[in-house]
């Protein structure tokens, strides 16, 4: 059979399957309404695979890296409460082609296996100058065809040998320009985006200045970062290298990098800070200066599952510990535009399973991921309606809020320094705790007044722990006494 027919025929296959209405959803799934649905964009399955490079070309081993079907994902993403989810494999050799004539295929069946879980077709790009990056694909008739053109020309992986000009920054500008002229627009969200960091603010494989040169490129395409990443269950297995004496100062020890286990995320130079990477969770600091341009960049939170930690893997299950919630339907098309959007806040540990910020002033509101304006010299009303609920969660505890933050920054406008790092406008401006909020049954009801004369966002977390701020994460501790939540923000723009 030669290329072309070849070819043609999996396009008419995978077209004919691909607009069955019975992919992705039930029929109870089809109400028009929107409400907070969990969900994944970083799940790896048999597909990441791995290579024998003995051979040439190398051999690809299905079940090399990660090791569960598709359907498995999905099952496990239904028993674990989520509504979406991404699956994202990552390649190498000529992964592109197992992607679609393997991956694809056993996706179509696993969204008619379990149609209560849409899933979408997506990728963990190797990508190019940077560290790995989730690319979620909007659901179309050619969305196959989509991801294929992708990571065959822009994986840094693909070929072999390595060709080190697709691991240029260049490569990356010319995949997301590609990607914002496409019709149906594609969603990148950078994956563990400071894992390689040695220490606070000293960056590796991605860095400030890179991400507002992606955001820059392509806005509705390169939204946002992985605030909480995955390899949480990493903390169980807490031996550490003799020679780690000190594991804050990095991983890099006589010149070799070194391995620590036990540590969350995999953040073995710098740690996270309550289950969070330093990029979200240092108040004043990366994210905040995003915000503080004025910029639409969202944080996420994902399993990054590719082994459960129960089967001597790091993982916890997708929507196990973390989970992404993002307002909208329950179809393709409004969860991919409520990420795109900023629509979202993320939970560890379901501390909570619903959070509503809304910012009012007469008559008008805008709640996460909008944007409002106000008069100069106005003040607005900040209503927060935080949902803890009376269940146990996967360890079978059931964690309470102890305080919720409200934060707030003034919006400056572009910065001249692309590598900035830091917004010092951000600050804390209220704390709430059990003396503070009012219930009404597992909802805790908070609000606060500020007046503007300039424009500014406002952003909420909360956590079960005493801690006024995440604190450094040592190696094995136990991610399930460690929860907290974060909002996406709501701007506020002065006319």
């Amino acid at each position: 059979m030669t290329g072309t027919i070849r070819k043609q025929l999996i396009t008419i296959i995978l077209g004919t399957m691909a607009a069955c209405p019975l992919m992705g959803e039930s029929i109870e799934d089809r109400e028009d309404q929107k409400r907070w649905l969990a969900g994944d964009h970083h799940v790896h399955s048999e597909f990441s695979v791995g290579y024998d490079y003995d051979e040439d070309p190398p051999r690809p081993i299905l079940g090399g890296d990660a090791i569960y079907p598709l359907d498995t994902n999905a099952k496990m993403a239904k028993q674990h409460g989520l509504s979406w989810m991404v699956g994202t494999d990552h390649g190498g050799p000529e992964h592109s082609k197992i992607s679609l004539e393997q991956t694809y295929p056993s996706l179509l069946e696993a969204r008619m296996e379990v149609p209560e879980v849409i899933q979408f077709v997506g990728l963990e790009l190797n990508s190019p100058g940077g560290d790995h990056s989730s690319l979620i694909i909007p659901h179309t008739t050619d969305e196959a065809w989509v991801l294929h053109k992708l990571e065959s020309g822009f994986d840094t992986r693909e070929v072999y040998p390595l060709d080190a000009s697709r691991n240029k920054e260049e490569k990356m500008i010319e995949a997301l320009a590609m990607m914002r002229d496409l019709t149906a627009k594609p969603v990148v969200i950078a994956n563990h985006p400071s894992r390689s960091s040695r220490e606070y603010g000293v960056y590796g494989a991605f860095d400030p200045a890179e991400f507002r040169r992606w955001n820059d490129t392509a806005p509705e395409v390169a939204v946002g970062m992985a605030g909480a990443p995955g390899h949480q269950a990493n903390y169980l297995d807490t031996s550490v290298f003799e020679e780690f004496r000190d594991w804050v100062r990095g991983f890099f020890q006589d010149g070799k990098k070194i391995k620590v286990k036990g540590a969350r995320g995999g953040y073995v130079g710098f740690p996270t800070m309550g289950g969070f990477d330093q990029m979200t969770a240092r108040t004043g600091g990366f994210w905040d200066s995003m915000l503080g341009e004025g910029r639409r960049w969202w944080i996420t939170a994902n399993s990054d599952s590719h082994r459960h930690h129960s089967e001597g893997g790091k993982d916890f299950w997708p929507g196990e510990y973390s989970k992404t919630y993002v307002f909208a339907e329950k179809n393709y098309d409004s969860i991919l535009e409520g990420i795109r959007n900023g629509h979202v806040f993320v939970t560890t540990g379901d501390l909570i399973n619903e959070l509503h910020v809304e910012v009012l002033h007469h008559g008008q509101s805008a709640a996460i991921g909008e944007e409002i304006t106000i008069p100069g010299g106005s003040e607005v009303t900040i209503n927060i309606r935080v949902r803890d609920p009376e269940l146990p969660n996967f360890a079978n505890e059931n964690p309470t809020v102890e305080r919720v933050d409200l934060i707030a920054g003034e919006v400056l406008g572009r910065s001249s320094d692309p590598s900035i790092n830091k917004n010092d406008t951000t600050k804390v401006i209220a704390r709430f705790s059990e003396t503070d909020w009012r219930k009404e049954g597992e909802f805790l009801l908070m609000q606060h007044r500020m007046t503007l004369d300039s424009a500014h966002y406002i952003r909420v977390r909360g956590t079960n722990t005493g801690e006024l701020e995440p604190q450094m994460d040592p190696p094995g501790e136990n991610p399930w006494f460690d929860l907290w939540f974060y909002s996406n923000p709501v701007f506020i723009s002065i006319e």
